[in-house]
């Protein structure tokens, strides 16, 4: 029993994560509400991300997609999500795990997540991520108030 840790950072990072899937599954069955649209920060190189070649050229290590009016197809599964968007006129189908998901916002909420890649939901150690990979994904502020982006920095083990 000694070797078992509660790792709430895990814990909390996951259940955030949830808020994510849970957004895009309203957008998935419902469209976006009103003005909500998302802009998804995620890692290229990750496990399980599929994307066309000339996109990776373009962004070798990550990229912001911004789902608001041009996007079809949204698919949410418990892992990760699919969606279809256009590239230079150009209809191209993504796939992309929570987990490779670094930064989601919603502006128009004035809302923002930042996530740490997840390597393996086992054996993670949070302090080894450099943080240059994990950008903010912040909404501009509009007349003069900040936006709400919670960072997960205070729940790791130092």
């Amino acid at each position: 029993m000694a070797d078992i840790e509660l790792r709430y950072d895990k814990m909390v990072e996951e259940a955030l994560r949830s808020v994510v899937r849970d957004a895009l599954r309203v957008a998935a069955e419902h469209g976006l509400p009103g003005e909500h649209h998302f802009y998804i920060t995620f890692l290229t190189a990750f496990p399980g991300v599929k994307i066309p070649d000339h996109v990776r050229a373009r962004h070798t290590e990550e990229m912001t997609i911004v789902l608001q009016h041009q996007y079809w197809g949204l698919e949410v599964e418990e892992d990760g999500f699919e969606v279809t968007l256009s590239f230079s006129g150009i209809s191209e189908r993504l796939v992309i795990p929570f987990a490779a998901v670094t930064g989601f916002a919603d502006p128009s909420a004035k809302f923002g997540l930042q996530f740490q890649p997840v390597t393996d939901e086992e054996d993670v150690d949070f302090d080894d991520v450099p943080d240059e990979i994990t950008p903010a994904a912040k909404p501009a502020a509009e007349d003069g108030e900040t936006g709400k982006v919670v960072a997960l920095d205070a729940f790791r083990k130092k």
